[in-house]
């Protein structure tokens, strides 16, 4: 497995720990490409946490894809989430792993799952401080309850979907986070495999986490 070279500070020692203790068959969690500006970063985290990835058009046919232990639907362009097709996004929902969407791939999760998405009243693009609610679940383990994520949307969720739950929220935006009842969906709209994004690395090790467990059930 190639490693990003050491001049690029991209990921946390804590990341780094989490790749080298990496045994045995790899985790197999594949990204969906919905146009996203950073698709490529989602990819290249979860290389470096030693996970078996590849990036795939949205396009492609649900049959067609490998056996998996999770996956990402990735952001797209503004107002692509708000649509009712993104692709085969929905034909990939079926999929029996656990998903996480992020930012288009979010909002999309919601409306398919029976909730809502539309236009920020304020959108936001930059730095910006969420809130965890509760303890955050899986997905937040081992972060503070307050930290800064990267933002860049004009949408947002609007109405949680039945049986999920807010896991994060900012001044600007209600529903930065949210989960299912069963613990396979979640929806970020912030972007954590940026930078600027604190503990992006952590939420991307407790992806892969939750994956393992799923896998091993």
């Amino acid at each position: 497995i190639r490693r990003p070279p050491r001049s690029t500070p991209l990921y946390s020692s804590a990341a780094s720990d989490v790749y080298k203790r990496q045994v045995g068959a790899p985790v197999v969690i594949d990204v969906i490409d919905n146009g996203g500006q950073w698709t490529h970063r989602e990819w290249r985290m979860l290389r470096y946490l030693g996970v078996d990835t590849q990036i795939l058009p949205n396009d492609i046919p649900v049959s067609e894809i490998r056996e998996l232990d999770g996956l990402i639907l990735s952001g797209g362009a503004a107002r692509v989430g708000l649509t009712g097709e993104l692709g085969n996004c929905a034909d990939y929902l079926s999929l029996e792993v656990p998903i996480l969407g992020i930012c288009a791939g979010h909002q999309f999760m919601a409306r398919h799952y029976g909730g809502d998405a539309g236009e920020a009243p304020k959108p936001e693009f930059g730095a910006a401080t969420i809130s965890l609610v509760g303890d955050g679940g899986p997905l937040f383990q081992g972060t503070p309850s307050q930290q800064t994520v990267w933002e860049s949307h004009n949408d947002e969720v609007t109405t949680t979907p039945p049986g999920f739950t807010v896991i994060a929220e900012s001044e600007s935006c209600g529903v930065q986070a949210m989960q299912n009842e069963e613990l396979d969906r979640f929806g970020l709209q912030f972007h954590p495999e940026v930078n600027d994004t604190e503990f992006g690395s952590n939420i991307f090790e407790n992806f892969v986490e939750i994956c393992k467990s799923a896998k091993s059930a």
